[in-house]
């Protein structure tokens, strides 16, 4: 693809983010409420949405633009020998859902990202949320896949291309730690 081509579909892509602008309002009204009563996003994804949810968590017990307080946020693609263990002892598919039943509390937030929606650990992690009586919200791509109709909050990006989901993605965290940002500057 041509720098032009790719380009054009990436901002297709998030000029097309207005069609599913409820959905978005509802996760950022998800996000604040949880934080704003104690609870705390764990979130997940693999290879690049595993980079970007390590991206969400550092924006928010860091800071994103405005200084605030640390919020709870973990990234569970973070910690490799935990990773590592679970995988061992109980297979990849296991690796976020075996995470949720030792840290989730009532009132926490599971955030997944994924471009395709079709991989074994999320929809596992997602199983696991519902069991916990946890919320959810899902960034999806390409239709949702197999996690569609999964999630409390679902943020399918309109397209069929893996890459521009993942940078929209991006787009709605830092939207998202906007919002944070502007409810709990100090």
């Amino acid at each position: 693809m041509t720098f032009e081509a790719s380009l054009a579909e990436s901002l297709q892509t998030l000029q097309s983010l207005s069609t599913i602008r409820p959905a978005v309002d509802r996760a950022g009204q998800m996000i604040l409420a949880t934080l704003r009563h104690g609870g705390k996003l764990l979130i997940a994804g693999n290879g690049g949405s595993a980079a970007e949810a390590g991206h969400f968590s550092t924006e928010l017990v860091g800071r994103y633009q405005k200084n605030r307080r640390a919020l709870p946020a973990v990234a569970l693609s973070a910690d490799g020998s935990l990773l590592t263990c679970i995988s061992n002892d109980y297979g990849y598919d296991q690796v976020f859902s075996r995470q949720l039943a030792g840290l989730a509390r009532p009132g926490d937030l599971l955030v997944v990202l994924t471009s395709s929606g079709n991989s074994a650990n999320i929809l596992a992690a997602l199983a696991e949320a519902k069991k916990l009586g946890l919320e959810s919200i899902a960034f999806l791509g390409r239709g949702g896949g197999k996690a569609k109709g999964l999630a409390t909050c679902e943020l399918i990006i309109p397209g069929q291309s893996g890459a521009s989901a993942q940078e929209a993605h991006l787009f709605l965290i830092h939207h998202f730690c906007e919002l944070v940002d502007e409810a709990f500057a100090s």
